[in-house]
């Protein structure tokens, strides 16, 4: 299995007799590759890579710390859901500004991924052998869309609602599936309560 095509684009690691063979490994690596054992000095530079990798990084975090502290004032409950992000606000010691955190570190995310994947694209570096790491970045730009997704229906607002409807209904125009991934969502026939808690939990768990 190493020896095929996909095998080669997973496991790069080559075997270490040599101290030129550690390096090889270390520079092979997924895991390793963050910290190289050489770099050219331009490629330390802004230019070259935009530190697109580190800002998403740190915008995850960022959403990690700032929800956490979001889901001790939040119920998901069509009845408490509005009610909460209103108390949030106006009474949570720093509520309002933890809640515009972790809104504008979401559509940063977003943005960064997205161009971070352009420049991965642009600069070819999905080619042989490295199809397995533009997998894993396509798997993590539909994880990162899908948190996005989910989080826009927790204030359960007119506006939250109605694009969730639109949302869901166009799910239910992909071939095939479309109908089941649209019951997943939905939990119902339309938003409602079983709604909410499913995306909460796709939200905050999955």
């Amino acid at each position: 299995v190493r020896r095929t095509t996909v095998g080669r684009s997973i496991w790069r690691t080559p075997r270490r007799h040599t101290p030129r063979d550690t390096a090889a490994a270390h520079w092979a690596s997924f895991l390793l590759h963050i910290y190289p054992v050489k770099v050219k000095r331009k490629e330390l530079g802004f230019r070259y890579s935009w530190y697109l990798g580190v800002i998403s990084t740190v915008l995850l975090g960022s959403l990690v710390l700032s929800g956490v502290y979001l889901m001790f004032f939040y119920v998901p409950s069509p009845s408490s859901a509005y009610t909460n992000i209103q108390t949030l606000q106006a009474q949570v010691p720093f509520g309002q500004y933890v809640r515009n955190v972790h809104r504008w570190s979401a559509h940063l995310m977003v943005l960064g991924v997205i161009a971070h994947m352009g420049k991965v694209f642009y600069r070819g570096a999905y080619k042989p052998p490295r199809e397995f790491n533009w997998v894993i970045g396509v798997v993590l730009l539909m994880l990162t869309l899908l948190m996005s997704f989910t989080g826009y229906l927790l204030p359960y607002d007119q506006l939250a609602y109605w694009a969730v409807t639109v949302g869901t209904e166009m799910a239910n125009y992909v071939p095939f599936i479309g109908k089941q991934v649209r019951e997943v969502l939905l939990g119902g026939p339309t938003v409602d309560s079983n709604t909410l808690l499913r995306f909460y939990v796709l939200h905050v768990a999955v």
